[in-house]
């Protein structure tokens, strides 16, 4: 049988952490999200729970495990950044 509740534990935390900049517009203009931003954030943020969520449930070891998750968190970061700022220049930063 499935269960249902580590997907959700994902998705509520990614709920949680999409949050933050939506209640810091209220108070600051310095966080300006549009609706994209809070989908390609939420697409990503769910992409990286999963699959640290997939990682847990398959890898054998706990060193094989410390490396993926180590890999899946820096591939988020490197396509935060580039998707932020640009700073690889491509054509997906939109600069």
């Amino acid at each position: 049988m499935i269960s249902i509740k580590r997907p959700l534990t994902i998705l509520g935390t990614v709920a949680l952490l999409l949050l933050i900049p939506f209640i810091a517009m209220q108070f600051t203009n310095d966080v300006n999200w549009s609706l994209n931003d809070f989908i390609v954030a939420g697409i990503l943020l769910v992409g990286v729970g999963f699959a640290v969520d997939l990682v847990l449930r398959k890898a054998k070891t706990p060193n094989k495990k410390l490396l993926w998750i180590l890999a899946i968190i820096v591939l988020f970061l490197l396509i935060w950044a580039e998707l932020s700022v640009g700073v690889f220049g491509s054509p997906v930063a939109g600069s």
